[in-house]
This record gives C-alpha cells, structure tokens and sequence, in this order.
C-alpha cells in the first residue's frame, strides 16, 4: 500500500515505530549502502541548521536544533550542517528566487569542501515544520536535486510532517519536483492513532543492498508492528476512498491559503505564507523593516498564550506562529481559525504595545 502511494521509484519499506527511528535507519542505511558498494568513507550526511529529524541521538544530530545540540555532546561525527532557507528571516534585500539558489548552492560548496569522496547524502524536510513552517523559495529544490545527481549523492526526504495530504499532494516531495533515494514517513502514516513510522527505500539503493549489502544488522523491537500495520492501512485506505488528499489540494488547502494571507494586513503580521493545510505568520514590530519585538517581550508567547485561552491551536517557533489543521477541517471552521487568530493578534499588539 506505501508502494503504491508513493513515487514510482520508492517499492521497498523499511518499517519504524516513529519519525526518530526512521532518522537513525537511514544513517546506518546511506553509510552501508556506500560500504556495500565499496566506498566506506562516504560517511559524511549533509542537513541543515533549524531543521528537525528527531530527539533521538542520530535525529538530533541530523537537526539542525542548537538547544538540542547544547544536550548530550551533539552533533555525533560524520553530520554537518548547512543554511536553512528561509527567505523573510535570512533573505532580507534578495529576490526569492536569487536566495533559494545561493541557499542549496551551500551544499555543493560543503560537498567540495569536504570532498564528494566524504559525502554520503544530504537530508532535508521539504518544508521545515518544527523549524517555523519554512518553505523554500521555487528555485531551492530543483538545485539541490540537481546537485545530489551531480555528485551522485543520496536525497534524503523527511516527509514525517509534510506527508500523506498535508501539503496537498501525497507527499512533498512530488509538489517540489524531487526524486529523493530514502524517503521517512510517520505522523500521518496512522493519523496519528498508533505510533509508526517507515523509510520507502529507492530502488537503485535497494538493489545494492540486497544484492551486495547482506544482511542489513538493524531493526526495531516494534518493527511492522500487526496492529500498527493495520491501523495505517484503514487509515490510508479511507483516505483514498474519501479522495482527502484531492480535496485538500483542489479546495479546502487553497481556502485556507486565501483566508490565512487576509491576516498580512494585521499591523504586527509581517508575512503569511503556506501550503496546504501547513501555515505560519511572522510577529513584527515595525512591518516597514520588519524587526522584531525585544526578546525579553516573548511576542512569540503571548500570541500562543491568547490563542490557547480563545481555543485555537497555534504554535509559536519564537516569533513565527504556525498551524497545521485537521485535513477534513471544514471552510466555516477555517473562517473560525482565522478570527480567532486575529483577535489574538489583537490582543497581543495591545499587550505588547499598552
């Protein structure tokens, strides 16, 4: 059934109980997959600072979360961080399309740095979820896609938020145009009702591995777990038969777009962007130059401390806030998601300008 509901190319699952897990599964996986072919000393896996792949040892280190890092003696060897690319907070006085470039042409810079001999694969989320809804400009991906298949290194896809519907398409990976080799899955795999997760492997590394990798030493105690299994399988199947993924890319995740961007005109809004059903929005001070409230103002969490209070869920990644809604929400409960946002929007100019 993932077979069939990924791309093409993706025909072998290695099966997880979460996100987390998948991480640490394809770092052993990419390394033995280049030992296997006879090349050990690619090693090296290319992420990006902000991102999220997960608390586990090798997911955080993966990351690119400095409070993370500052616990536990990470990043582990072997893993490497480059720029996020996340235009309105890094890209200010560039087009979108010039900074997505300058962005993903960091990797090739890494990759000569270190030698292509070194680097095994580069991982990243197709948007950024935990990092504050960070979606790349066009240009970014289609370069980083051809980079990987300039070196002939792996494209790794955490789609553990971005995927089964949430931006509209299956996966993410298909509405950015990318083709990646390892591909981790989780969150939406089950809805959420049991925990699991799994790596769609490519078929031109699932051919080295089993015909020249052996036994690949590594698994989960909960591994393909029957009742895990079959919990994903009704919850994918009523997707498909309910054409959910359909629905949210055709008509309710362009309403939600349409409602979200009205809040741009809010004085303390200083972008909307999203996706989907993924969104977020950035609390200014000064929407002319876009900085920031003093920190010690937490603008971040008072805005979240209204939303909880007036009964809406929005996160706050510092001063982004960001909200990721049921995919069968309706359009009059999006029109109550985007009030209530306001009027904590309101509520939190007036605490943090009173």
């Amino acid at each position: 059934l993932l077979a069939e509901v990924t791309p093409s190319h993706l025909n072998h699952v290695f099966f997880t109980g979460s996100g987390s897990e998948c991480n640490d599964t394809v770092l052993r996986m990419v390394r033995h997959y280049w030992a296997s072919k006879g090349q050990p000393e690619k090693q090296v896996i290319i992420s990006r600072h902000n991102a999220y792949h997960g608390s586990t040892v090798a997911g955080a280190s993966l990351g690119g979360m400095k409070g993370m890092h500052a616990q536990g003696g990470l990043p582990i060897p072997g893993i490497v961080h480059i720029d996020q690319p996340y235009h309105f907070g890094e890209g200010q006085g560039m087009s979108a399309h010039e900074f997505g470039l300058a962005r993903a042409r960091q990797l090739e810079e890494k990759i000569q740095e270190l030698g292509v001999d070194q680097v095994a694969a580069f991982i990243g989320e197709p948007i950024q979820g935990a990092g504050g809804v960070i979606i790349p400009p066009d240009s970014y991906w289609p370069e980083i896609q051809r980079i990987c298949d300039k070196y002939g290194i792996l494209l790794i896809a955490d789609e553990v938020i971005c995927g089964f519907g949430r931006t509209g398409h299956w996966f993410a990976s298909e509405g950015f145009g990318i083709k990646p080799d390892l591909m981790c899955l989780a969150k939406g795999i089950t809805s959420g009702y049991l925990p699991m997760g799994a790596v769609m492997v490519g078929d031109r590394v699932a051919k080295v591995l089993v015909e020249e990798g052996g036994e690949f030493n590594h698994g989960f105690t909960y591994s393909g777990h029957p009742v895990a299994c079959a919990v994903a399988i009704a919850n994918i199947t009523l997707m498909q038969n309910e054409s959910i993924v359909k629905r949210v890319h055709d008509s309710i995740g362009p309403y939600l777009q349409r409602r979200w961007a009205e809040l741009a005109d809010h004085p303390l809004v200083g972008e909307t962007r999203g996706k989907g059903l993924v969104a977020a929005l950035e609390i200014v001070q000064d929407k002319q130059t876009n900085s920031r409230f003093p920190a010690e103002l937490q603008a971040g969490m008072t805005c979240r401390e209204f939303c909880f209070n007036n009964g809406l869920v929005m996160r706050a990644v510092g001063d982004t806030m960001i909200i990721s809604p049921p995919l069968v929400i309706t359009e009059e409960q999006v029109d109550e998601l985007v009030n209530l946002a306001r009027l904590s929007l309101d509520l939190t100019a007036a605490k943090l300008r009173g």
